[in-house]
């Protein structure tokens, strides 16, 4: 596959990754950072068993040195997120990045376990659980109830 190609299949996977994990800004920034030295050595990455997976890190890596201390409650203004909770924006800075990245990956972005878990690394199962934790601490932030009366 040519990087072009990769770009346009996968390139969209890292950079909302990216940005789940770090906020627009920053997402945004390291996934171009990641893209182009994927660009720059894809002879190499081209022929790894999860390219998209390894890009991931390698924007990680920008990421955490653009960001250093600023989290992601930060990284938005609130103002220009129409229709959400105010408290949500808080809650998801509450969780634990890996509980945030999946929560928003599955549930903001739509995608499925399996491929979320492809892009982090890591199994279904520890998405699963990322995921169930995750959702579980912005009920209790946010004060949702599941029960039906």
């Amino acid at each position: 596959m040519s990087f072009e190609s990769f770009a346009v299949r996968d390139g969209i996977r890292v950079r909302a990754g990216l940005v789940a994990a770090y906020g627009p800004q920053v997402g945004s920034d390291a996934a171009a950072e990641a893209l182009s030295y994927g660009w720059e050595h894809w002879d190499r990455i081209g022929e790894m068993a999860n390219p998209a997976g390894y890009l991931y890190r390698v924007g990680q890596t920008a990421a955490r040195k653009a960001r250093r201390a600023t989290p992601i409650a930060d990284t938005v203004e609130h103002a220009s997120i129409p229709d959400v909770e105010p408290a949500l924006i808080p809650a998801l800075a509450d969780l634990s990045e890996s509980q945030r990245i999946c929560v928003l990956l599955v549930v903001a972005f739509g995608w499925t376990r399996v491929e979320t878990g492809e892009l982090l690394g890591i199994d279904e199962s520890t998405v699963r659980t990322h995921l169930r934790r995750g959702l579980a601490h912005l009920r209790n932030a946010l004060e949702v109830s599941t029960d039906v009366h």
